[in-house]
């Protein structure tokens, strides 16, 4: 039998330092004089985990082949997910460990739902710990997304791959090169919003907590009104500034600094989210000129612009009830969710790439109808497309449709009415946050959702994020023979 003692050794080594970052909070703790050593605890009883997986798996060399990858690719974020969650437990909070379990997944999947009813009123060290999740989660998906998903080739993300070797075995290596231009380049947007956010008007507390999942685009914020509790338009477009931000695809930043200054004009991909982004804000801003009253004009196209960004991304920060708005903002905002932004980056969603080179099959498909006797290229990028290739977008843009009305109808049978249904499942595989209606709506959470609800919502979460294949070739019997 295959050895996965590098599967572990990284595990361990992940755990250890979540451990040391669980004392950012413990810090905090003391600060703010909370009567709660619950942080301390969670980051002992971590890093001795961590450690003793380390010490387990030491060995001369770490490889990772193909099998490993996949494996690691879930396991580590479910351990993760798992001692997250221990901050929750140990908590005033009084949480159940479905509730802990949910709210950390929540977190480190970029997700933004929760069960915690009273933001306002909730410990300082728990609301930075959610957004240390977001952020910790944020980086994650980034280094998965150009170092690991691409060499499975799931759901087309080999069309990123950062160098042409495919060989499972140079994940490590080359992980180690590009992490340190992701994780600067993550710090320093970070940095830059809080930065912003401080100067506009939060309090430090604030700014560091909402810049860690705004560049996440995770969502998590530190009262219930979200980013609408502070009633300030400059800090609005600075967070849809910094969301698009968040959305771009960080291989764009590497290559960037490596010389090609003109990719963010010459990335198909992310002219597609500003086309988009444009595009959606218009119609939504019609919309409310036509079917709202009390705003300006100017007000109806930054309320439109952020709610569209915010919900395109995953972020579902929130500054007003759009349920309220009427019937059609709510099929727009669930479209949105299934689009998402831009592979490689911390958004989320089926990706942009996806609908962009389905468009283009079904136009070549149609030329084939046409002029039968032509032959078409399809190029993506300056890439060709290939015809697995394709399938491969195809069936993962299927999967994932299938996959989203599977969770409805289990969301259903335990008792949701169907909006929270419908909203609860797109807003979990497409790593939203907030759902649709009054129980999990914008002004709602997912506290009074049944127990069973919140780990179904939970799968969902680690489905979306790890792009579906990657977790669910765990379930295939011929995957665990050797």
């Amino acid at each position: 039998m295959t050895s996965n003692k590098t599967v572990f050794f990284i595990i361990g080594t992940l755990l250890i330092i979540l451990g040391f970052f669980m004392l950012v909070p413990y810090g905090v703790q003391i600060f703010y004089k909370e009567n709660s050593h619950s942080f301390l605890s969670s980051s002992f009883i971590t890093i001795l985990i961590g450690v003793m997986f380390v010490l387990a798996n030491l060995q001369e060399k770490y490889q990772l082949n193909l099998k490993q990858t996949f494996l690691f690719s879930t396991f580590a974020w479910v351990a993760v997910a798992l001692f997250g969650s221990i901050p929750f437990v140990l908590s005033d909070l009084n949480f159940s460990f479905s509730d802990s379990f949910f709210e950390s997944m929540s977190g480190i999947t970029t997700t933004g739902s929760t069960v915690i009813t009273n933001l306002d009123t909730s410990p300082k060290s728990i609301l930075l710990w959610r957004a240390i999740m977001q952020w910790l989660g944020g980086v994650g998906i980034i280094v998965m997304a150009i170092t690991v998903l691409p060499l499975l080739k799931v759901g087309g993300m080999q069309l990123f791959k950062i160098e042409s070797s495919e060989k499972p075995e140079k994940i490590l290596p080359r992980a180690t090169q590009v992490a340190f231009i992701i994780i600067s380049t993550y710090l320093i947007l970070t940095l830059s919003c809080a930065f912003f956010y401080r100067i506009l008007g939060m309090n430090i507390f604030d700014s560091i907590a909402h810049a860690m999942t705004t560049i996440a685009t995770g969502g998590f914020s530190t009262h219930n009104e979200s980013i609408g509790y502070f009633k300030n338009p400059n800090i609005e477009i600075i967070a849809t500034i910094f969301i698009i931000l968040g959305s771009i695809p960080f291989i764009s930043y590497l290559k960037f600094i490596k010389g090609n200054k003109k990719i963010f004009f010459q990335d198909i991909q992310i002219k597609g989210l500003v086309y988009l982004f444009i595009f959606s804000t218009f119609i939504m801003f019609l919309y409310l000129l036509f079917n709202s009253d009390g705003n300006l004009l100017v007000e109806k196209i930054r309320i439109s612009s952020f709610n569209v960004v915010s919900i395109l991304s995953g972020t579902g920060f929130v500054t007003n009830d759009f349920s309220l708005w009427g019937k059609f903002p709510l099929i727009f905002f669930l479209f949105l969710m299934f689009i998402g932004g831009c592979a490689g980056s911390t958004a989320c969603g089926i990706k942009i790439f996806r609908f962009q080179l389905l468009f283009l099959f079904i136009n070549n498909q149609i030329k084939k109808i046409i002029y039968p006797n032509s032959i078409f290229i399809l190029k993506y990028n300056n890439q060709k497309i290939t015809d697995d290739y394709m399938n491969s977008i195809i069936i993962f843009i299927f999967a994932y449709l299938f996959i989203f009305i599977l969770i409805a109808m289990l969301l259903s049978i335990t008792g949701l009415d169907f909006l929270s249904s419908i909203s609860g499942a797109a807003t979990s595989i497409s790593n939203v946050g907030p759902g649709l209606g009054e129980v999990i709506g914008p002004n709602g959470n997912f506290k009074s959702v049944p127990e069973l609800s919140k780990w179904i919502l939970s799968f969902g979460m680690l489905l979306g994020r790890l792009e579906l294949f990657a977790v669910l070739i765990l379930f295939l019997p011929s995957f665990w023979r050797d």
